[in-house]
């Protein structure tokens, strides 16, 4: 079997920037919640999708900005997207989805924990994260941990993560302390971009292993001097921002309970009643 682990904090942001504003009977605005239900029905319309559940940011905050002050937060969300969280959790649950909602911890390191435990599974055929994001990168393994960009049909197995990036899987989280991640607040550290980060990293692979000295390096680099002057007065910000960068995979989620069997069919008729979705109930059974 196959175990498809889907993203929701990411398929939300997508379908509400993406899918049409849409009302519910009582006046909310449900485009969003509506775009993701239909994405995941088409998800288990295809063949072998047979287990998956699905992670939320149920809070933005998490244990992270208790770790940097710069880290991402909640502002700046649209208040029509904000309101929707909510009820695309409790419609992923009504359509009898393992649905995970996380508060301490963030839906990408529920998806972390998951895959790492499914990638141990002999039962398991391989694990697909339903994802782009470049933070999941970190969790492939070969072709039997993937991920999945639904919007452009393209499977990153590693030989896909080292063409993009240059660097294994493993390095990811260093490689996104030097270079910086915008979406997550994390600065990275000065003068470092993608084609240094990579070409010292597919060698050290860690940050802690390249010398503070360029002239010790191993391998040729544009501006090295000023990269290792750079890295050593900021190596131990560097470390901080690869532990944010680096996702958890002791999340306590519920990982028994993958196997699809169909939606509640009450509770799902009476949901999709409630945002005013029609054509759901009738491609979706029932258990």
């Amino acid at each position: 079997m196959k175990i498809h682990l889907v993203d929701g904090t990411y398929e939300l942001f997508r379908a509400f920037y993406g899918a049409p504003p849409a009302t519910s009977p009582d006046g909310r605005e449900v485009g969003a919640v509506r775009g993701l239900l239909r994405s995941l029905a088409a998800l288990l319309a295809e063949p072998g999708v047979t287990h998956l559940a699905c992670a939320f940011d149920t809070v933005i905050e998490s244990f992270r900005n208790d770790l940097f002050a710069g880290y991402k937060t909640g502002e700046g969300i649209d208040p029509a997207l904000w309101a929707q969280f909510p009820l695309a959790e409790a419609g992923c649950r009504a359509m009898g989805i393992a649905t995970w909602s996380m508060l301490e911890f963030e839906a990408d390191d529920a998806l972390a924990t998951a895959a790492a435990r499914f990638a141990e599974d002999p039962a398991v055929e391989q694990v697909v994260i339903g994802s782009p994001d470049k933070d999941l990168a970190q969790c492939v393994r070969g072709d039997r941990v993937v991920l999945l960009d639904r919007r452009k049909g393209l499977v990153i197995d590693e030989a896909g993560v080292r063409e993009k990036f240059g660097i294994g899987p493993a390095s990811i989280p260093d490689y996104l302390a030097l270079v910086g991640d915008t979406a997550d607040g994390i600065p990275g550290i000065a003068r470092w971009g993608a084609k240094s980060a990579a070409a010292v990293l597919a060698h050290y692979r860690h940050i802690e292993v390249i010398p503070d000295d360029a002239a010790a390096w191993e391998v040729p680099v544009r501006g090295a001097a000023a990269l290792a002057a750079s890295l050593r007065e900021g190596r131990e910000q560097a470390l901080l921002y690869r532990t944010l960068a680096t996702l958890r995979t002791d999340v306590p989620i519920d990982t028994s309970t993958l196997a699809w069997q169909g939606a509640d069919g009450g509770a799902f008729a009476a949901f999709c009643a409630s945002i005013g979705e029609r054509q759901l109930p009738g491609r979706i059974r029932s258990r």
